[in-house]
């Protein structure tokens, strides 16, 4: 890999949406995004690919700077449309020589606009490009869109093309020099080591000197000393032309001219607004890996709230097995349409073969099995329909209060939002499937131990559908949460079912057996509450980083920096030091 194959990796990390959640600093995260990616796209690729390609110079800065006129009084020329509206330059104006014509009418520089040549202002989110005799090859100018515009794009687009400049040409006046979002870009400039000079625009003469040597202090004192900085007296503009008299522009014109004429300072130019670029990855990418750390943090607090609802699931459920509140209504109708409520307890230890006969007759003649079949179905079916709507509700409520939850409620819209707040429409009919699933089950262990030789007669006299609903009733028998006579009806029936049983298959294969459909139930229950769980995460899954995004970034900018030495240099120029002074 070399330094260009190290920085199309690092911008492969950078694509689609890595801060999909308004959490933290988001905005801002984005924007940084929007910038790096920017300039890897604008500036660093295509830069190093053609390290001998035509410098570009864009002027820019505040509303009212005057860099419309002053574009086009270096080149002599109306090329670009100044005007007294605010914001004034909509659609920015390339101007170059007609030998780098086609350099710049290619996807070599700022790819993502499209291109426009001739007069006119164009179209939103083209780049105009003319030509001027006056412009000497190797060298074009860019007037860009005010930095503080009041409409959002400009400032954005004006931000994007100072990042694809070898150099900035900024301009400032001298009622607005102290401005402070001007020196936040020029202090960007020197973070960057961006090459630059500074333009000081329509300064009164009585004023000249006070002003200048205050910006020349401002510029010390921010760390730009050693800048290049060209005072340009107030002077009025003839009315048929937005020029400005050619002695007043003359010292920056000759500067130009002379950088277009000179390969080699070219060049050194180009080495150092490149070699700036690149080292600010080192500061720039790792603040983009910890964004992306928040994110995920903000994901994995997502995906808790949701499991820790739907473990809540899970423990109503295991409650509701344990309290006996599902022999509760149906299910005692059918157990006291046979045994009754009362007598039958007190003499239960010694009539137990009396019992088993009236069960025998229970399941084969006088109440169908299937009625205390679907009674438990009902019953279990109930109670998982109920904890899924509990925990349904715990979780949107949790995602409403979470950081980055309320963005995906309002995303999905009112409706979807209430729809996920309670169990699937389809539930029921699934968890109609899992306890039928689960009683043909325990119907299945009933069989396979009764095939033991020492039961099968003792099965044979109840019937496999009857000692499995027994084994069902004890999943279920419990005293808990009962109260009155209801305690003495349940306990009376887990009594009973147990006695039985342990009469057919004895007591520890009444254990093992029960263990065994509870725990199958548990495992078709979770698998309901997993599936309705997945409604929440199924939210998030097409938005979320892929994993590992963060460690990729840090590796990538590591592997830029490993092949920093690379950059190639011009035949005959030496390295810049890490100087914020412009050429």
């Amino acid at each position: 890999m070399d330094l260009p194959g190290a920085l199309e990796a690092l911008r492969r990390r950078l694509d689609g949406e890595l801060f999909p959640l308004a959490i933290g600093r988001a905005e801002e995260d984005r924007r940084l995004l929007r910038e790096l990616t920017g300039q890897l796209d604008d500036y660093l690729l295509p830069r190093l690919r053609a390290i001998d390609a035509p410098l570009l110079a864009v002027v820019g800065g505040s509303t009212g700077a005057g860099k419309s006129t002053l574009v086009n009084s270096l080149v002599g020329a109306d090329v670009a449309e100044p005007g007294v509206l605010r914001p004034t330059t909509l659609v920015p104006t390339l101007v170059a020589s007609p030998a780098d014509r086609d350099w710049f009418m290619g996807p070599n520089v700022l790819p993502g606009l499209s291109r426009a040549g001739g007069a006119g202002q164009g179209t939103a989110g083209a780049l105009r490009v003319v030509t001027s005799d006056a412009l000497g090859a190797g060298l074009a100018l860019l007037d860009a869109p005010d930095i503080d515009s009041v409409v959002t794009a400009n400032r954005e687009l004006a931000a994007q093309l100072l990042a694809a400049a070898d150099l900035w040409l900024f301009v400032t006046t001298a009622a607005r020099y102290a401005d402070e979002v001007p020196w936040s870009f020029l202090r960007l400039a020197r973070e960057r080591s961006t090459a630059l000079a500074v333009v000081l625009d329509r300064v009164p003469s009585e004023a000249a000197e006070p002003v200048t040597r205050d910006l020349e202090r401002l510029l010390v004192a921010n760390g730009l000393d050693g800048t290049r900085l060209f005072t340009v007296p107030e002077a009025a503009l003839p009315s048929e032309k937005a020029r400005l008299p050619a002695p007043l522009v003359a010292p920056i014109a000759a500067w130009l001219a002379g950088l277009a004429d000179d390969a080699a300072e070219r060049a050194r130019v180009v080495r150092q607004t490149l070699s700036g670029a690149l080292d600010s990855l080192a500061a720039r990418v790792p603040e983009l890996a910890e964004a992306v750390r928040r994110q995920q943090a903000g994901f994995d607090g997502l995906r808790s709230i949701v499991s820790g609802a739907y473990a809540g699931a899970m423990a109503d459920f295991d409650e509701g097995m344990r309290d006996g509140s599902l022999l509760r209504g149906e299910v005692l109708a059918r157990w006291q349409d046979f045994i009754g409520t009362g007598d039958l307890m007190r003499s239960l230890e010694s009539r137990v073969g009396w019992l088993r006969d009236r069960v025998v007759s229970f399941f084969t003649g006088r109440v169908p099995a299937a009625e205390l079949r679907d009674a438990l179905e009902s019953g279990v079916e109930t109670l998982i329909r109920g904890a899924a709507d509990a925990a349904a509700e715990r979780a949107l409520d949790g995602w409403s209060a979470a950081p980055g939850g309320p963005g995906i409620i309002e995303r999905i819209g009112a409706v979807e939002a209430a729809r996920l707040g309670r169990a699937s429409p389809d539930l029921g009919k699934r968890a109609e499937a899992a306890v039928r699933g689960w009683q043909e089950f325990v119907m299945d262990l009933v069989r396979q131990e009764g095939s033991e030789r020492r039961t099968t007669a003792r099965l044979a006299s109840f019937g496999v559908n009857g000692a499995g609903l027994l084994i069902m009733l004890a999943v279920f028998a419990s005293t808990g949460g009962l109260t009155g006579i209801e305690v003495g009806i349940a306990g009376g029936t887990s009594v009973l079912s147990q006695k039985l049983l342990e009469a057919i298959f004895g007591d520890q294969a009444v254990r093992t057996l029960t263990v065994r459909a509870r725990e199958d139930l548990r495992e078709r229950v979770r698998a309901l509450t997993d599936e309705e769980a997945a409604r929440y995460t199924a939210l998030l899954e097409p938005i979320e980083p892929p994993p590992g995004t963060a460690d990729a970034l840090l590796e990538a900018a590591g592997a830029v920096r490993a092949h920093r030495t690379e950059l190639p240099d011009a035949p005959g120029v030496s390295r810049p030091g890490s100087s914020g002074g412009g050429g």
